[in-house]
């Protein structure tokens, strides 16, 4: 769980990652804080659970990114709003909320249990001291709750919902924002995500590669690798670059993933 050590790099000494048995409320308010780099939790899921939720997974419709924007083959369920921005940071609300309700409606159908998104947005919402609600847009929730299988990796990237959509897009304002991951399936090796301690600059721009960034945006910023294990938790801020390397070893890295985001109010809302 330590950062990679390298002489080059001058060392923050709150840039850390955690295991503990449960997250808190200081957790995201460190994380949020940028005094902490990632907190993880084992055995979030149990092995049985993440059994039974991978053999439930052939209900649920799955289809690939288009392959023009993310050039690594990359399996999910559920509508991401990144997908569905046009140009100048305006969703195509139409098309959103028809993928969204069908979505819904698939994952009800799908009747997956123990539900894994429910579960965690109950766990969390516990900590945090009031119950997650999803982030809205034009008075209808956002899908939360989406499902990737990323075998191949992803590339060196940022998620920052205030910068994809500048004008805004949901009806709570959103003051910060991490990011939810929960293994329910792991390969033998490989599949870390890495987080950087290094946010996004207009020179970053010059280094650009389809959805994400060159190594080079990252070279020489202070890290942490993050394994993945069967039913571990994770949250971290996005808004640090970050990427997920390839499996190194037979089986399927699978996890649920959403994003929480903390209003000016306090509380807690969620999306994909």
């Amino acid at each position: 769980m330590a950062s990679a050590p390298s002489a080059l790099v001058a060392r923050d000494p709150l840039f850390t990652a955690v295991d503990a048995p449960a997250f808190t409320a200081r957790h995201l308010a460190r994380l949020v804080g940028g005094t902490l780099a990632a907190v993880r939790v084992p055995g979030f899921l149990g092995p049985a659970e993440c059994r039974a939720v991978t053999g439930a997974l052939d209900r649920l419709p799955t289809a690939p990114y288009d392959p023009g924007r993310v050039p690594t083959p990359v399996l999910r369920f559920g509508p991401a709003l990144n997908d569905y921005r046009l140009p100048g940071g305006v969703l195509d609300a139409d098309r959103y909320r028809a993928d969204a309700d069908a979505a819904r409606a698939a994952w009800d159908r799908a009747a997956i249990r123990p539900d894994p998104v429910a579960r965690a947005l109950d766990r969390i919402g516990a900590a945090w001291g009031s119950a997650v609600v999803p982030a809205a847009i034009g008075g209808r929730p956002a899908f939360g709750g989406t499902l990737r299988e990323i075998n191949a990796g992803l590339l060196t990237h940022y998620d920052d919902i205030n910068r994809e959509f500048p004008d805004g897009l949901f009806d709570q304002d959103v003051i910060a924002q991490l990011a939810f991951n929960l293994y329910v399936s792991v390969a033998s090796g490989g599949g870390a995500t890495t987080v950087w301690r290094h946010r996004w600059e207009p020179a970053d721009e010059g280094r650009r590669e389809a959805y994400g960034y060159r190594p080079g945006a990252v070279e020489g910023y202070q890290r942490v690798d993050l394994p993945p294990h069967l039913g571990d938790a994770l949250l971290f801020d996005p808004a640090h670059f970050h990427a997920v390397e390839p499996n190194r070893g037979a089986g399927r890295r699978v996890a649920f993933a959403f994003f929480l985001g903390v209003t000016t109010r306090g509380r807690l809302v969620v999306w994909s």
